[in-house]
């Protein structure tokens, strides 16, 4: 058998792209920034860029999420998303990139920086209508759907809110990422009978209106059994051409 020649494969760049999401103006909105160089001059894009030689690839993600938006990655929740390599995906080489999903809430208005000619958080419902760079269309479609599809089996969506909240603040996120209306009873009664999904703070607020609510904390439940099914949601606006 012959042995490996790496003349015998054409070179591959590996980077990596980050599906940035948090809740501003009661919208889920995504991390973007605007490329200040070719290709897709001036179009918005996921942060990201090219993984160096000396890292691996979280931190290659955690160093192009604070060059480009100043936004460091210790203020999210992160997990690896998908991979994306189809042939013509870059107009530059052959680029394979992983992609990865974060949240959190709360987070500060980006500052553009590195090849970044600007930044912002921007509602996903317009991004999913207009013309991003690359295939980060897609890519911020998948990451969109991965934590819609999470929030049915796991606690995930507590990453979307503060450090203590309210039953209907969670009932909120879940709104607003699925798109959809819940019922607030149905819903109360399903996250705090599941063992484990909140933990009581013993304090209550009255910031949601009305009389006191009592606040809990994410607690140490990983998976959800039952999980917490969504309702079906309204159809996607087809995309801009």
């Amino acid at each position: 058998m012959a042995g490996y020649r790496p003349s015998d494969y054409p070179a591959v760049a590996v980077t990596v792209d980050v599906v940035a999401l948090t809740i501003r103006d009661d919208e889920l909105c995504a991390l973007m920034v605007r490329r200040g160089q070719a290709p897709h001059l001036g179009r918005w894009a996921l942060p990201g860029g090219f993984v160096r030689p000396d890292e691996d690839l979280d931190q290659a993600a955690t160093r192009e999420l604070l060059e480009e938006t100043d936004i460091p990655a210790d203020r999210l929740y992160l997990e690896q998303l998908a991979s994306y390599g189809a042939p013509q995906r870059d107009p530059r080489m052959r680029v394979i990139t992983v992609a990865y999903l974060g949240l959190a809430p709360t987070l500060p208005s980006p500052v553009a920086g590195g090849d970044a000619a600007g930044a912002r958080w921007a509602p996903v419902r317009e991004l999913m209508k207009a013309r991003l760079a690359f295939d980060h269309r897609t890519i911020l479609a998948d990451g969109v759907e991965r934590a819609r599809a999470k929030f049915e089996y796991t606690p995930l969506a507590t990453t979307l809110c503060p450090d203590e909240f309210t039953v209907a603040e969670l009932r909120r996120v879940y709104e607003i990422v699925w798109g959809v209306s819940l019922d607030s009873r149905n819903f109360h009664r399903k996250v705090t009978g599941a063992d484990g999904f909140l933990e009581p703070t013993g304090q209550t607020t009255t910031r949601d209106g009305g009389r006191p609510a009592q606040t809990y904390r994410a607690g140490s439940l990983r998976l959800l059994n039952p999980p917490l099914l969504r309702p079906n949601a309204p159809p996607e606006p087809p995309p801009e051409s």
